[in-house]
């Protein structure tokens, strides 16, 4: 990321084919879609496959970072396709993917894009950080009541801080565990808690993933006061038009990405120390914990719905959301 356009470039078993299931919602009136795919991603080390694939496999798509996060690249996929912004597909977290949808559903809105695929098969561990000179923060018993600042109101960093607040059982009805600051991107996090109480544009705590935030603890700049997994698998792939004769073709190309990435470790620790903030231990480390999907098409239909299920738990979503029938489009079989 220039600071936090982390990388320069801008699992489980394997299932069947995929079953393409009718889609209930309608994508944007749009013109004839480009040659190439925009596909957008979240610029971190998670997007080493991807690197591959278009470095090994001539993967024929345009790779467009976005550092705000998910709710960015939601909101991307539902831009009209012909705006410069749009994107054509995203990769992004579960959590963030689920959430938007399920809001749009319950709001009456088309979707704008459904589930085609599956990225990552491990869960994905938030941080909870603070500034490292703050003393009102020591743990996470301190967090109620404060402040937490967040990327984007739907992003993953939204979403985790209400099932963290669910698990801590401070979902108390009518009342609000914490305050939420919408502050913007990775850098504008970490300034956000350093302010100190009450600054301007501050926050007490955010949430990102361990890794990426380590650097900073490192370094003096932030400290950790916690950390909570997600309960569903990590990151899944969305589609503008889930019928899109190119997504075919792409997965195949990640798949080989995948497949490249797990049989080239060092080159995988040289391109991400090379192009990130990491360290060559941390990279390691965090090797050890991933799970990339062995075949990346399609979505798994009970994973969707655990997921709607934990979110509505959480006070996310409501009732009215639905569930997987209306997010997957593309089911593992």
């Amino acid at each position: 990321m220039a600071e936090d356009v982390r990388g320069r470039f801008a699992i489980g078993a394997r299932p069947s084919k995929p079953h393409l299931t009718p889609r209930p919602f309608s994508t944007t009136t749009m013109t004839a879609p480009p040659n190439r795919l925009r596909i957008g991603f979240i610029p971190e080390h998670f997007s080493t496959p991807l690197h591959f694939a278009r470095t090994h496999f001539a993967l024929d798509a345009d790779l467009i970072p976005e550092p705000l996060g998910t709710g960015a690249l939601t909101t991307r996929l539902k831009t009209p396709a012909s705006d410069p912004q749009a994107l054509d597909v995203a990769i992004g977290l579960t959590e963030g993917f689920v959430a938007d949808l399920g809001r749009s559903k319950t709001a009456g809105k088309e979707a704008g894009f459904g589930l085609v695929g599956t990225y990552v098969e491990s869960p994905l561990c938030w941080a909870i950080s603070t500034g490292a000179e703050r003393g009102d923060v020591g743990g996470v018993g301190d967090l109620r009541g404060k402040r937490v600042g967040v990327s984007r109101v739907g992003s993953g960093s939204y979403v985790m801080a209400f099932v963290l607040a669910d698990q801590q059982g401070w979902l108390e009805k009518g009342l609000e565990p914490f305050g939420v600051e919408v502050i913007g991107d990775f850098a504008a996090l970490r300034k956000a808690v350093r302010g100190g109480e009450g600054g301007k544009d501050g926050a007490e705590f955010f949430m990102w993933e361990h890794f990426t935030t380590k650097h900073y603890w490192d370094c003096g700049e932030l400290k950790q006061v916690g950390e909570i997994y997600t309960p569903w698998p990590s990151w899944m792939t969305a589609a503008r038009d889930p019928e899109d004769a190119r997504l075919e073709g792409m997965a195949e190309k990640i798949n080989q990405g995948v497949k490249y990435y797990l049989e080239h470790k060092q080159e995988a620790v040289q391109h991400i120390t090379s192009t990130m903030k990491y360290s060559k231990e941390d990279v390691e480390a965090w090797m050890g914990t991933v799970k990339f999907a062995g075949d990346v098409r399609g979505v798994d239909v009970g994973v969707v719905d655990e997921t709607v299920k934990v979110l509505r738990k959480a006070g996310v979503l409501t009732e009215a959301a639905g569930g997987s029938e209306h997010m997957v489009a593309i089911k593992r079989s």
